[in-house]
C-alpha cells in the first residue's frame, strides 16, 4: 500500500529511527506522569502540530496531482514532496458543518448528531459538550492551542471555552482568517509545544463564482477565451443507472438559486472549473506564508504538518456543482503528513476516514492517549512506511440531503451511507425505488456505471452490504441499520 517516491527502503533509516523511537519514548513516559491540570516542563521531544485546512478542495486538486497545465500550487506540492500523500483520504461527511464536528471530536457525524449546517442548536451544543475535543486533549496534555479562521462547529467559541480547548481563538465574521496571523503566532516565542490549526475559507468562494456573484476578497480577473480554460470533466453525464434518488435530487437542488448550473453550457462549466484552479492557487498562496513562517521561526523540523480538506467540490462531475453527493470530487480530499526528519516522502493508498482517524493519528505523533471510545486509528505507521498493527477492509462516509426544494409536490431529505472498499464503492439510500449502487472503481475510477443490478457483481453487492452492517452494529448507528432492513432479502450476514 504504500509507495516511496526514491528507490530506498520503506522504513526510516536507522539513526533517524532510534532518535524517533527515542523521542517518543520520552514522550510518552513525560505525558503518562503529568495529570490533565498540570502543564508538562518544557520538552523538546515532543513536536508541534499544525493542521492546515482548506475548504471545498477535491483530492486530486493539486499541481503535484493533475499537472500544473492549469494549475499551479508549489507550497501543497512541497508539503506532499516532503511528506506522504494519502490518495484515499474520504471526509465522513462531504459537508462543512458535519465533517469539522467529526474531525475536532474524532466522532462519526450519527454520534455527534450532527449531519447538516446547523447553526446555534442548544440540544446539539449540550450533546457536544459531552466529547473530548481535539483542542482540549492537546491542552490537558501541556499543549499550547490556537485556532485560525472558518470554524463552522454548531458550538459558541467564546461560550465553550473550556470543551474545546483552544487558548487562542481568531474566529471572525466571515470566516475567513489573515494568514498573517497564523503566521505570528507562529514566530511567537513558545515555552511549550503547540498545537495550531489554520482553517482558511478558500476555495470554498466558488460557491459564489458558480452565481455569477462577488466572490469575497480579491476578485479572479477577466476569464480566458474558450480554448485557454480547462476542458470539462470526463465524468459529466449522470451515471449508467444512478441510484433514482440521486437523480430526483440533482433535480430537487438545481431548482435552487444557491446551486444555478441546472441550465450549464460547456463553456459555464469550464468557467467554473478556471475559477475553482483560481481560487485553489489562493488557498496554496496562504499555506505558503503559514510554511514560510514555520521555515523563519526555526520550528520546521519539530512539527508534525497535517494538510487536508473538509470536503471537496464536484466541478461539474455527474451534473453536479458543490458538495454532499458520494462522487469522488465530493467526498474525497487531500491528506498529506509532513514530519521532516521522520518521514520519507511518498504515496499510500490506505482508506481512511478525515474525521476519524486526524485526532488519533496526532495523539500518536505526539505519544498523548487517545481519548476513551474513537472509532478511529492512527495512521502514523503508514506515515512512516511501517506495518501498522491494525487493517481495515472498508470506510463509511454519511450524507443528508437537506437542502433540496419540493418537487411533484413533495419534498424529500434523503439520507446515505457509502462504504469505500479496496476495489468498490458502494452507496445505500434511504429512499428511492433503486436505492444502492456498487461501482468497481479499479474499472471505472470516473464513476459512471451503477452495477447494483448486475448479476456478475452479485456478491460484491452482498459483501459490501455485510461491511455496512457490521460497521452499523458497531458504531450504533441505527438509521444505516435502518437502510438495510429495508431491502429485499435483509438478512445479511455479517463476514459473507
Amino acid at each position: 500500500m504504500y509507495k516511496h517516491n526514491h528507490k530506498k527502503a520503506d522504513y526510516l533509516g536507522r539513526r533517524d529511527f532510534l532518535k524517533f523511537s527515542i523521542a517518543a519514548a520520552a514522550s510518552a513516559a513525560i505525558i503518562g506522569s503529568a495529570n490533565s491540570e498540570t502543564v508538562p516542563a518544557k520538552s523538546a521531544s515532543r513536536p508541534n502540530v499544525l493542521v492546515i485546512m482548506t475548504d471545498q478542495q477535491s483530492a486530486d486538486t493539486m499541481s503535484c496531482v493533475i499537472g500544473s497545465k492549469y494549475l499551479s500550487t508549489p507550497h501543497m506540492d512541497s508539503l506532499a514532496a516532503s511528506g506522504v500523500r494519502f490518495s484515499r483520504a474520504y471526509s465522513p461527511n462531504p459537508l462543512c458543518t458535519p465533517m469539522r464536528t467529526s474531525m475536532i471530536t474524532g466522532r462519526y457525524p450519527h454520534q455527534t448528531r450532527v449531519e447538516t449546517n446547523i447553526w446555534w442548536n442548544p440540544e446539539i451544543e449540550s450533546h457536544l459538550c459531552t466529547f473530548p475535543f481535539m483542542g482540549k486533549t492537546f491542552k490537558d496534555a501541556g499543549f499550547e492551542t490556537a485556532y485560525f479562521g472558518k470554524w463552522h462547529i454548531p458550538m459558541n467559541p467564546a461560550k465553550y471555552k473550556q470543551v474545546h480547548g483552544f487558548d487562542i481563538m481568531r474566529v471572525d465574521n466571515s470566516e475567513s482568517v489573515n494568514p498573517q496571523l497564523v503566521a505570528q503566532f507562529i514566530k511567537q516565542k513558545h515555552d511549550r509545544p503547540f498545537m495550531a490549526v489554520a482553517s482558511f475559507v478558500s476555495p470554498h468562494e466558488v460557491c459564489e463564482w458558480s452565481r455569477r456573484q462577488r466572490i469575497p476578497g480579491d476578485q479572479l480577473g477577466p476569464v480566458p477565451l474558450l480554448d485557454a480554460l480547462p476542458p470539462m470533466r470526463t465524468n459529466s453525464q449522470p451515471p449508467t443507472g444512478e441510484a433514482d434518488i440521486i437523480t430526483y435530487m440533482r433535480k430537487s437542488y438545481h431548482a435552487l438559486p444557491a446551486f444555478p448550473v441546472g441550465n450549464y453550457t460547456d463553456y459555464d462549466w469550464r468557467r467554473l472549473i478556471w475559477g475553482y484552479y483560481r481560487l485553489v492557487e489562493r488557498a496554496d498562496a496562504y499555506v505558503g506564508t503559514v510554511l514560510q513562517a514555520l521555515r523563519d521561526s526555526g520550528l520546521e523540523n519539530n512539527t508534525v504538518i497535517v494538510f487536508l480538506s473538509d470536503h471537496g467540490e464536484c466541478q461539474g462531475a455527474h451534473g453536479w456543482n458543490q458538495k454532499t453527493v458520494f462522487y469522488d470530487e465530493s467526498v474525497r480530499v487531500p491528506f498529506i503528513i509532513s514530519f521532516k526528519g521522520a518521514i520519507s516522502p511518498g504515496t499510500c493508498d490506505v482508506l481512511l476516514n478525515t474525521g476519524i482517524d486526524l485526532l488519533p493519528t496526532l495523539c500518536d505523533f505526539t505519544g498523548i492517549s487517545v481519548p476513551c471510545g474513537l472509532p478511529g486509528k492512527s495512521l502514523k505507521p503508514h506515515a512512516l512506511g511501517q506495518v501498522p498493527a491494525w487493517s481495515r477492509n472498508y470506510i463509511v462516509s454519511q450524507n443528508y440531503f437537506a437542502q433540496g426544494v419540493a418537487l411533484e409536490d413533495k419534498i424529500l431529505k434523503p439520507r446515505g451511507r457509502m462504504v469505500r472498499s479496496d476495489r468498490f464503492k458502494y452507496c445505500l439510500y434511504d429512499h428511492g425505488d433503486h436505492r444502492e449502487s456498487i461501482v468497481d472503481m479499479a474499472a471505472d475510477p470516473g464513476e459512471m456505471t451503477n452495477l447494483a443490478s448486475d448479476p456478475q457483481f452479485k456478491v460484491a453487492l452482498k459483501e459490501h452490504r455485510a461491511y455496512l452492517k457490521e460497521y452499523a452494529e458497531t458504531q450504533k448507528d441505527r438509521t444505516a441499520l435502518n437502510m438495510l432492513s429495508a431491502l429485499p432479502n435483509n438478512v445479511v450476514p455479517v463476514g459473507m
